[in-house]
């Protein structure tokens, strides 16, 4: 979904020198059931903008910026994919099952917190153009690969 900047409703953080703040992540619920004596785990994998601790600084809301936020929006978007990949491709047992789930959630979000830091220390936030233009094309090519 593309974002807007009336999607940014949080406070600004006085201590931050950004223009604008994406906040966003990916989750899941899982559960097993048993019936007929087979084993069916159901897993929710759902990804999200958090319009409350986002936000933007008055005078700041450039399509540029936005472009920047909305990729911050899209890395996450592309890491929940990985993770639906990656929970496909487990080999799941009744016993292992939580743990398994719990160990590629947990390495998922390390990558997200990777991706999004190079993504904002490469382009310094945005401020590097060319970076940005580098980035815009990378991240592009992701999306259209889903």
């Amino acid at each position: 979904k593309k974002l807007v900047w009336q999607n940014f409703k949080g406070k600004i953080d006085p201590q931050s020198d950004a223009t604008a703040v994406t906040s966003s992540g990916f989750g899941y619920t899982a559960g097993m059931q048993y019936r007929n004596n087979k084993t069916t785990i159901n897993i929710n994998v759902y990804c999200y903008f958090h319009k409350q601790n986002s936000w933007v600084r008055k005078g700041g809301e450039s399509d540029y910026a936005l472009n920047h936020e909305q990729h911050h929006f899209d890395v996450t978007y592309i890491v929940t994919d990985l993770f639906i990949k990656k929970l496909r491709d487990a080999k799941y047992t009744s016993s292992n099952y939580n743990a398994l789930i719990d160990k590629i959630y947990r390495e998922s979000c390390t990558e997200l917190e990777r991706l999004q830091n190079e993504y904002d220390g490469q382009t310094r936030n945005g401020r590097l153009k060319n970076m940005q233009s580098t980035w815009n094309e990378k991240i592009e090519k992701k999306l259209e690969l889903l």
